[in-house]
C-alpha cells in the first residue's frame, strides 16, 4: 500500500484500487475491500464490501459502512463499490445522497449484466462511473489453479479485461475496452450538474416525505 501511496503523490493522481485487506496483522478475517488514495498520497478511504457474494463468504467478512461514503479528493468527489454491492438499491442510494462525481465500480469481470449495472449506476446518480475490469491473461495463473478458471473466455485470457467509461447519461465515453490497454477519458464534472436538471434521486425527484432510508455508522469496524 506505501508503494501505491508514494505512485499517487509523486504523479499527483488519485488512485482506487481493491485489494484484501486483513483486519489486523494477525487476525484471519479478509475484506474485500476498495482502497480511495488521494494525489497528496494520504489513504481517505477503505471500503469494505458489505455483503460477500455466494461463494466470497468462504473467504471474506461482511464489511461495515464507515468505508461507505463519497470521499472530496483532488480528482472530485470520488465514490466506490464492489461488484455486485451495485445492484442493491439503499447501496447505491447511499453514496448517490452525497452528491458523488466520479463512482469507480470495480469487478471481476464484464459481461453484460456487469456494463447494465455500471450504466445504471452512472444514469441514476448522474455521474461518471469509471467501471473497471480484471485482465488476467493465462499465463499468469499458477499452473495449478487454472482449472478454477475454466469457465471464463477462453483464448489467453482468463479474464478479458471490459473497463471503460461512462458519462452521467449512461452512455458509454471509452470502452468497454477488452485486452492489456489503458482507458483514458477526461471528464467534464459540471455535466454531473447538468444532467440533474430533469433527474436528481436525492434531491428533487426524491420523495424524502413518503420514503426512509438510512445508513448506520456507529463508529466501530466489524471484527475490531
Amino acid at each position: 500500500v506505501q508503494a501505491l501511496c508514494d505512485a499517487a503523490r509523486d504523479n499527483g493522481v488519485c488512485v482506487v484500487i481493491g485489494l484484501n485487506e486483513r483486519a489486523r496483522p494477525s487476525a484471519a478475517l479478509l475484506y474485500n475491500s476498495a482502497l480511495t488514495i488521494d494525489a497528496d498520497g494520504s489513504i481517505v478511504s477503505v471500503h469494505r464490501k458489505l455483503t460477500p457474494t455466494h461463494t466470497e463468504r468462504l473467504v471474506w467478512t461482511p464489511g461495515d459502512a464507515d468505508g461507505l461514503r463519497v470521499n472530496e479528493t483532488a480528482a472530485g468527489r470520488v465514490g466506490a463499490m464492489v461488484c455486485w454491492e451495485h445492484f442493491h438499491p439503499i447501496i447505491r442510494q447511499a453514496l448517490h445522497a452525497e452528491d458523488e462525481q466520479i463512482h469507480v465500480a470495480l469487478w471481476p469481470d464484464m459481461p453484460s449484466a456487469h456494463q447494465l449495472a455500471s450504466r445504471h449506476y452512472a444514469f441514476e446518480g448522474r455521474c461518471f462511473v469509471a467501471s473497471a475490469a480484471t485482465y488476467l491473461p493465462v499465463e499468469a495463473v499458477p499452473p495449478d489453479l487454472r482449472a478454477a478458471y475454466e469457465k471464463g473466455t477462453g483464448g489467453d485470457a482468463s479474464f478479458p479485461g471490459g473497463s471503460g467509461v461512462i458519462g452521467p447519461d449512461g452512455e458509454y465515453l471509452v470502452g468497454p475496452v477488452f485486452g492489456d490497454a489503458p482507458v483514458i477519458c477526461d471528464l467534464d464534472l459540471a455535466q454531473t450538474i447538468a444532467f440533474k436538471h430533469d433527474l436528481d434521486v436525492t434531491g428533487h425527484y426524491s420523495r424524502s416525505d413518503i420514503l426512509h432510508w438510512g445508513v448506520d455508522r456507529p463508529g466501530t469496524r466489524y471484527g475490531e
